[in-house]
């Protein structure tokens, strides 16, 4: 059984457009900040640690992505957001304090909303290029 989901997981990133694989990498950082918050609150340290690990991975992957010659100012803010996020979860990795990480989710989660409508807004662009009339 878990290796069909996993075969389906992999499958799914392989096919999956640029801006889907965005969206899946913000849900993977916002489940970690989470299951790092709640293993602080049952006192597992280690796999704090695990999920602030991957947490990291995953900000300095994106963080790696910005392309600042095309995104300018807005490549700027989000890599400032991103070096927030890391040293936030730093913080609370090194204190054992989920209250660093509570900023981090609220950040995560509205860098998800708005990449989610943005890619809402890009499909349907497109669609509306694709119903275009040729001449």
């Amino acid at each position: 059984m878990s290796y069909g989901l996993g075969a389906y997981k992999k499958t799914s990133v392989h096919t999956a457009s640029k801006e889907q694989i965005l969206l899946m990498l913000y849900q993977a950082a916002i489940k970690n900040c989470k299951k790092a918050m709640e293993a602080i609150d049952s006192k597992e340290i280690a796999k704090k640690g695990e999920h602030i690990g991957k947490l990291q991975d995953i900000v300095i992957e994106l963080n790696n992505s910005l392309d600042f010659e095309i995104g300018g100012s807005v490549a700027e803010e989000l890599s400032s957001l991103y070096d927030y996020l890391l040293f936030s979860s730093t913080q609370a990795n090194m204190k054992i304090d989920k209250e660093p990480l509570e900023g981090c989710l609220k950040v995560l989660n509205i860098l998800y909303e708005g990449w989610t409508e943005a890619v809402k807004q890009l499909r349907r662009e497109k669609a509306d290029i694709k119903s275009e009339p040729t001449p």
